[in-house]
C-alpha cells in the first residue's frame, strides 16, 4: 500500500522564544515514532505561491502574518510568530497539497507533518468567537479541501484532534461540495463545535459536529465512530478523505480529560483503509505522538477492521442520538 510522509526541516524554524507547548520537538517525536515503525521515508515538498493562502484567508490576516513574522512576536495570548513562520507556513500548504495529490494518483496514506498547525484559523484568523487562533496560523486542511474539489469536485474531512475544528468549520461552511465531521471535547476551547452546527444556507448537512463527553475514552470514540463516521463515509463515498489529525485527545496529553488510547486510533486508521488518504498533522505533544500516531498509521497499513466490543458512557449514548436526531433529514442514521 503506497505510503509517504511529506516533511522538511523548514517547519522546525517555526519556534518559539521560551517554553511554548506547540514547538518543534513535536515534530522530532512524531519522526522518532515513525522511525521505530521503519516508516520514515521523507518527501521534500514546495512551497506553494503566496497567492494560495487567499483561497482560505483574508488579504488582511495573511498580510498580517507576513509583517508581524519579520520577528518574533504573538498574534493573541496563545498563538506565536517567528522569523521562520512564514517560509514554514508557505511549505505546509505545499506539503498539504501534495498530500493530496499523491492519496488521488497512488492510493494509500500520505502524511503531511508540518508546522505551524492550522484547524483553528479560521478566513481572517480567529474563528467562531474563539479567544485566540489556539496555536495555529493558515488552515492547512482547509486548504487541502479547496485543492481536492479542484481536482475532484466533492470532498470528506474528518477532524480528530480533541479541540474542534473551528476554523475548518468556519471556511467550509457555506460549502455543500466539502462535508465535514469533527468530532471532540465538548465544552473546552474553543468552544464551539455543538451538534446544531450544521453548515450555511444551501450546505446544511455538510457539517457535522460530534461533541463527546468529558473523560471519554476508547468505548465512547469507537461508538461515535461506528454510528456516525462510518455510515456517512458509506453514503457520501468519498474518492479521498482528508484527515486533520491531533493526537492530543490520548491519555497522558493533559490538555483535555479525554482518556484515549492506541485502541481507538489503531481502529479509527483501520476503518478508513478502503479510502485514499491524505493526512494533515494538527495536535498532539507528548505520548499521543509516541503512541497515537503510529498506531492510526499501523492500523490503516493493517487494513484489517476487527470487531472491538463496546460498552459507551451513558453521555456518550444520549450525545451520538442528540446528533443522529440532527442530522437524520440529511443522513441515514
Amino acid at each position: 500500500m503506497a505510503f509517504s510522509v511529506i516533511y522538511s526541516p523548514v517547519f522546525l524554524e517555526h519556534r518559539p522564544e521560551n517554553y511554548h507547548p506547540e514547538n518543534p520537538d513535536r515534530l522530532l517525536r512524531a519522526v522518532k515514532a515513525l522511525q521505530r515503525l521503519n516508516l520514515w521515508k521523507p518527501v521534500e515538498p514546495v512551497p506553494v505561491p503566496e497567492e494560495e493562502l487567499l483561497r482560505v484567508h483574508s488579504k488582511e490576516y495573511v498580510e498580517l502574518v507576513r509583517e508581524k513574522s519579520q520577528s518574533f512576536s504573538y498574534l493573541d495570548p496563545d498563538t506565536y510568530v517567528s522569523p521562520g513562520t512564514w517560509e514554514a507556513s508557505l511549505l505546509a500548504f505545499g506539503a498539504s497539497r501534495l498530500a493530496v495529490e499523491l492519496a488521488l494518483k497512488y492510493g494509500g496514506l500520505h502524511f503531511a507533518l508540518v508546522r505551524p498547525p492550522g484547524h483553528h484559523a479560521g478566513k481572517s484568523g480567529r474563528a467562531f468567537n474563539a479567544p485566540t487562533l489556539g496555536f495555529c496560523i493558515f488552515n492547512n486542511s482547509a486548504y487541502a479541501a479547496k485543492v481536492a474539489e479542484e481536482l475532484i469536485g466533492k470532498v470528506l474531512v474528518i477532524d480528530f484532534d480533541a479541540h474542534h475544528g473551528n476554523g475548518t468549520q468556519e471556511i467550509l461552511w457555506d460549502d455543500e461540495n466539502a462535508v465535514h465531521i469533527d468530532l471532540h471535547e465538548r465544552d473546552i476551547y474553543p468552544w464551539s463545535g455543538y451538534e446544531h452546527e450544521v453548515g450555511g444556507k444551501g450546505a446544511e448537512g455538510t457539517k457535522i459536529n460530534i461533541p463527546m463527553p468529558h473523560y471519554a475514552g476508547d468505548d465512547d470514540f469507537i461508538y461515535a465512530w461506528n454510528e456516525v463516521v462510518l455510515p456517512v463515509l458509506a453514503q457520501f463515498k468519498p474518492e479521498l478523505v482528508i484527515v486533520s489529525a491531533g493526537f492530543d485527545g490520548f491519555l497522558g496529553e493533559n490538555l483535555t480529560t479525554l482518556r484515549l488510547s492506541e485502541l481507538f486510533f489503531a481502529y479509527a486508521g483501520s476503518t478508513l483503509s478502503r479510502y485514499p488518504l491524505a493526512v494533515i498533522f494538527e495536535g498532539g505533544y507528548s505520548v499521543g505522538l509516541d503512541k497515537g500516531l503510529p498506531a492510526f498509521i499501523r492500523g490503516y497499513l493493517s487494513g484489517r477492521i476487527r470487531e472491538v466490543p463496546v460498552t459507551p458512557s451513558y453521555e456518550a449514548l444520549r450525545t451520538i442520538s442528540a446528533i443522529k436526531e440532527v442530522q437524520r433529514q440529511w443522513w441515514g442514521l
